[in-house]
């Protein structure tokens, strides 16, 4: 087969969870024997057309805006440009395939004038990030990400928590949607024997100190701030001998407020962005991972801390309950609850025979249930099924 992906990130420019998603799994899929196409944006010095794995990336020029919608405009409106110059050249294509609604104008307006059928995946929904539909910005994406469910011939979700949000929010027929885990590629965070861990982790902590640490955006749907308030009670029943890192870019300011006021400011690390390179070394030598996010329609932080062998406390919210089976590879905490945080990962703190337990638990879960070989077979499944099922319909 041969499928033209669209998606408005992809490595090296990531903004979360969309580009490791997208990078790792079509290679599987040219393993697979499947041609793959994959248009995203133009980042730094990245090259402008490259072939990665297998995969032919074309990165397209997008003209600059302040405003953010207006961008999304100039996006789609080159993606759609060389998408449709691509479908004529190098035609014809069996499948489209767009990632979220950011890149949905484009794709469907690729459908409709070529007659490809058109997959979307869709990562997390407006009404998820916000409990609800609040403001005339939340109503416009709501809007867009409906428009591509319903121009989609099939949705791939990420969890069945979200199987059940796209058919509330998105009012998409349950039969429409698939579930498809999100995977990680294990391997990665293995390092060379020249690699010193103790030496690198002093960077971070004093030797003494256990490393609990926190990775991904600074928004409020990922919770950071209920980390905060529930270091205090870790602190005290530790004597004090932990450090919480907290990793990722964006505005923290509100953050070291929080944690100067709550006077733990000695003892949390705000590093701001850390390259993939770097942030695999240092969660080889953290101790714990939390991840108390209000909203996560999967996790792959928690499959990364999976992979590096760090045993993970999570909130029970979106797919979290389903990637970390509590007690087994992790331990899930009550929602928007600091003291069950606190709880959290003192149990992986305190019991170190435990916290092995756990860690050799996930890193076997692994390869059964996030092995993006397996991962990539289902989505080839469900290539298969659309393109059965567009060769027995009369379009016109």
């Amino acid at each position: 087969m041969k499928i033209l992906v669209l998606s408005w990130e992809f490595p090296p420019r990531i903004v979360g969870g969309i580009a490791r998603h997208v990078g790792e799994l079509y290679p599987e899929l040219v393993k697979l024997g499947h041609e793959i196409h994959l248009i995203t944006v133009e980042h730094g010095q990245a090259s402008m057309y490259e072939l990665v794995e297998g995969v032919h990336i074309h990165r397209v020029p997008v003209a600059a805006s302040r405003d953010f919608f207006h961008w999304i405009v100039n996006l789609n409106d080159s993606m759609g440009h060389h998408g449709g110059k691509l479908m004529l050249e190098e035609g014809p294509f069996d499948l489209i395939h767009a990632h979220d609604w950011l890149v949905g104008d484009a794709a469907i307006a690729l459908k409709n004038n070529f007659k490809v059928p058109l997959i979307a995946t869709i990562h997390a929904t407006e009404y998820g990030r916000y409990n609800g539909i609040h403001t005339d910005t939340q109503q416009y994406i709501c809007g867009k990400e409906n428009l591509l469910a319903f121009n989609a011939w099939r949705i791939i979700v990420c969890s069945d928590y979200m199987r059940h949000e796209v058919e509330r929010a998105l009012h998409s027929p349950w039969d429409k949607i698939d579930v498809i885990f999100n995977g990680i590629r294990p391997e990665k965070k293995q390092h060379h024997e020249d690699f010193h861990a103790q030496a690198f982790r002093r960077q971070f902590a004093e030797d003494y100190e256990k490393i609990v640490y926190y990775v991904g955006r600074m928004t409020y749907e990922k919770g950071v701030p209920l980390l905060l308030n529930a270091a205090p009670k870790v602190l005290w029943e530790m004597g004090g001998n932990v450090k919480f890192v907290i990793v990722g870019g964006g505005n923290t300011d509100h953050l070291k407020r929080q944690a100067w006021d709550l006077g733990i400011w000695h003892k949390c690390y705000f590093t701001g962005f850390l390259s993939d390179e770097y942030l695999d070394k240092f969660q080889t030598v953290a101790d714990c991972a939390v991840f108390p996010s209000l909203y996560e329609p999967f996790g792959i932080v928690a499959l990364e801390s999976f992979a590096s062998r760090v045993p993970v406390v999570v909130s029970d919210t979106g797919g979290f309950p389903e990637v970390v089976q509590h007690t087994k590879t992790g331990i899930v905490t009550w929602v928007n609850s600091p003291d069950s945080i606190a709880w959290g990962i003192l149990e992986v703190l305190k019991n170190p025979g435990y916290r092995q337990w756990l860690i050799d638990n996930a890193y076997e879960d692994l390869e059964k249930r996030f092995s993006w070989p397996k991962l990539a077979q289902q989505t080839e499944a469900v290539y298969k099924r659309v393109v059965q099922e567009r060769s027995r319909v009369q379009w016109f």
